[in-house]
């Protein structure tokens, strides 16, 4: 299936397709401040339909995870990074995809607060 996510002003729009089975809620000084609910998607999954430089980009700690957010609404829509093999990933908002029902789904919790 082909979602459709987006900042809150619609600056910073995506695709990704996949089956979203479930939601990771991480507790790292980043993800509990954002309250973002994650799914991780190799990158050839997502495909953004505004320009790149729509989005700016946040790093931290180790600066392996671009944080991308969008500069007009502070909305951080999703992240890109690597799987632990080294394979492009990206981390998508679940909270800014477009017509799921985010109760349906499990969410698994992830202390990123200690890695």
């Amino acid at each position: 299936m082909i979602y459709q996510g987006s900042c809150h002003c619609g600056n910073v729009a995506y695709e990704v397709e996949g089956t979203i089975d479930t939601a990771l809620a991480c507790n790292c000084s980043m993800c509990q401040r954002k309250g973002s609910l994650l799914w991780f998607v190799p990158r050839a999954q997502f495909r953004l339909r505004t320009p790149e430089d729509a989005a700016a980009t946040y790093t931290f700690n180790k600066h392996i995870i671009k944080h991308r957010f969008c500069p007009t609404c502070g909305i951080h829509p999703y992240a890109e990074g690597v799987d632990p093999k080294g394979n492009p990933m990206a981390a998508i908002n679940l909270r800014c995809i477009e017509g799921i029902d985010l109760a349906a789904l499990p969410v698994h919790d992830f202390n990123g607060r200690d890695t």
